[in-house]
């Protein structure tokens, strides 16, 4: 890290330090000075507490001072000219370090991928010559900005297609009051475009805008067409070259194809009965009209998951009453940073200091990522696998049923109704963002039964529960199995791959490539979701690094069609769906979006991150079979 061209304001230093977080700083003060009194007690901070940011470090207060004060010199030290006295820490080093920080042994496999991130060990770029490929990528949402991003710096030709009218996918699509990540920003960010964020976890506006601001850096616009949604991908093999159609009738060609649509793009709304005989405003959250006024409405929301969960506390005091049909309630984490603002403070340290902002993002990586991930493993051996499935998963219930207790106390009708039956992370954790102070006002009825049916002015339950209402919202998720729908996608042998997937069986090699279907490349593809937590744009940055170094391979063998071979992806698959019959997503009688009906897991990745990390770092070739450019 070079040392900054400013001077320091030693006062305005102070104050941005005493507002920083505790174990992050003394990562930062180990890493500057080289003193290993910063690792031992008393100054290594406590273990975190579930997903809360840990912000005093557990410190008695004078030990806290001391590490501020010798934070303010070190900081001092290197704005002035010091070197870094650790400037690239790896391998048994960087675990040391970031397990101090965390306050909890990391294991030492994760060193590779968190000194990459942090940019530590950064690999050399991979030349690639110039070359004939072109390419199509289909969507700029996260993973097709970072496609074309990664394309064109390995200088390959290539166009992006999205059917919107701006960057940003869902981020564009999802305008719900209340909608934004419950993924802390500073992880929800690309590792090469970091952000002065507002909030520890953005809302929808400032994401979408956190994403424009990176199309205009890297001009992706230019490369863009908008408007243009995609119905047919059709493979020609004597040409080795995929014809994209558009539904304006457009015919486009290209070697390859990347397909960047994402699962969570296409509403889904069930087949209520009724539906279409609502005399007021009906409508998914994904298509939230832009002139509705709820004031004094009365609302029926249709779900209680993660969409319904941020509209509620959104809408609650602005609408005459708010009735939740819920078909299962959820689990909620708390979180002791949800509601609060990133102080210009701490923006002012992340600015001077990216060392700062590198072991803030790398301890939030820890907690929110894969550090769960050992309480999803089924315990053959557990005696009550009905609630939970292993002693620290039941550990994880208890926690959040206190939790939930606390936050309803007095309310037994409430704790009842909103109390999950079923494991923890069953289905994707949720943040509470104000949904059980909700759930407590007088203007709020939580229905603990799923729709059965809707008439002009009404919603029934499935027991009976009728609510009058003037306006329902569709909280219902997304035709998350039914990935690529609905372009049609046809492959060598001329069969659509909704035939070779089954309506909602999607596979694919690493998530990103199927038999078949030769230099068709998928992001966000099946068994890539995370369901153990973290920031899916980790998974997007692994499957375009995983795509490029195919392409590269391309170029440089001048080879004209990839296509892995059947084998590998039977092996791969085979290997996913064991991981998940010992994972909690197959736990019985769960229901939850990442099973289809036959309940194969289709949605969540079973790996560890750091495992995908490795398997997609670069590409074996022998995983293909392979052609020379003809031509």
């Amino acid at each position: 890290m070079s040392t900054p061209t400013v001077t320091v304001d030693r006062e305005r230093l102070t104050r941005a330090v005493e507002s920083a977080n505790m174990p992050t700083l003394v990562a930062v003060l180990h890493q500057l000075t080289g003193d290993r009194t910063w690792l031992t007690d008393p100054h290594r901070p406590t273990r975190s507490r579930g997903m809360d940011d840990n912000d005093s470090g557990g410190f008695a207060p004078d030990v806290a001072e001391r590490i501020r004060a010798a934070a303010v010199d070190a900081i001092e030290a290197w704005v002035n000219g010091r070197p870094v006295a650790i400037p690239a820490p790896s391998g048994e080093q960087l675990i040391e370090m970031i397990s101090a920080a965390v306050g909890e042994p990391v294991p030492p496999e994760f060193a590779e991928m968190i000194a990459e991130d942090m940019g530590f060990a950064v690999p050399a770029p991979r030349e690639v010559r110039p070359s004939h490929l072109s390419v199509i990528v289909i969507g700029a949402g996260v993973s097709g900005m970072l496609a074309s991003i990664r394309l064109s710096e390995a200088g390959i030709d290539h166009v992006v297609l999205e059917k919107n009218s701006d960057v940003g996918g869902g981020w564009f699509e999802n305008t719900y009051p209340g909608a934004g990540v419950d993924t802390p920003s500073h992880l929800y960010s690309y590792s090469f475009a970091p952000r002065a964020w507002t909030s520890h976890f953005g809302k929808r506006d400032e994401v979408w805008q956190y994403l424009a601001d990176v199309a205009d850096e890297h001009d992706l616009r230019s490369r863009i067409r908008f408007d243009t949604e995609v119905s047919t991908a059709e493979y020609d093999a004597d040409r080795q070259a995929w014809t994209v159609r558009t539904a304006a009738g457009e015919v486009l060609t290209a070697d390859v194809v990347i397909t960047a649509t994402g699962q969570l793009n296409r509403p889904k709304v069930p087949p209520i009965p009724g539906l279409a005989d609502f005399a007021g405003p009906i409508f998914h959250t994904a298509q939230w009209p832009a002139d509705l006024d709820l004031t004094g409405k009365r609302v029926a929301i249709v779900g209680s998951g993660a969409s319904a969960m941020q509209v509620l506390p959104a809408i609650a005091s602005t609408v005459a009453h708010a009735t939740v049909f819920q078909r299962s309630p959820q689990w909620v984490a708390p979180s002791d940073v949800y509601f609060e603002p990133i102080v210009d403070d701490v923006n002012y340290l992340m600015e001077l200091v990216p060392l700062y902002r590198l072991w803030y993002r790398a301890r939030l990586a820890w907690n929110f990522n894969d550090r769960v991930h050992p309480s999803l493993q089924k315990d053959p051996e557990w005696d009550n696998p009905a609630v939970s499935i292993n002693a620290m998963n039941d550990a994880h219930r208890r926690v959040f049923t206190r939790y939930l207790e606390k936050e309803l106390d007095g309310r037994p009708d409430l704790i009842e109704k909103a109390l999950p039956d079923y494991p923890p992370f069953g289905k994707r954790m949720l943040l509470d963002n104000g949904w059980y102070a909700a759930l407590r006002r007088d203007n709020v009825t939580l229905v603990p039964e799923a729709v059965a049916s809707i008439d002009a002015h009404h919603v029934r339950g499935a027991h009976g529960t009728v609510a009058e209402v003037d306006v329902v919202i569709l909280a219902t998720g997304f035709e998350t199995h039914k990935l690529l729908t609905p372009i049609d996608v046809r492959g060598r042998s001329g069969r659509s791959i909704r035939e070779a997937w089954g309506e909602e069986d999607a596979h694919a090699y690493l998530g990103v490539t199927v038999p078949d279907y030769p230099n068709l490349f998928i992001t966000c593809g099946p068994g890539t979701v995370l369901g153990h937590g973290g920031s899916y744009i980790t998974i997007a940055e692994c499957q375009v690094r995983y795509i490029l170094d195919v392409l590269a391979t391309m170029a440089e063998r001048d080879l004209g069609a990839v296509e892995v071979k059947a084998d590998v992806e039977r092996d791969y698959v085979a290997r996913h769906d064991d991981a998940h019959a010992r994972m909690i997503w197959t736990h019985e009688g769960m229901d939850n979006w990442y099973r289809n009906d036959a309940g194969r897991v289709v949605s969540t990745l079973p790996w560890r991150i750091v495992d995908y990390w490795q398997m997609t770092r670069s590409a074996d070739l022998d995983d293909f079979v392979v052609e020379p450019r003809r031509g």
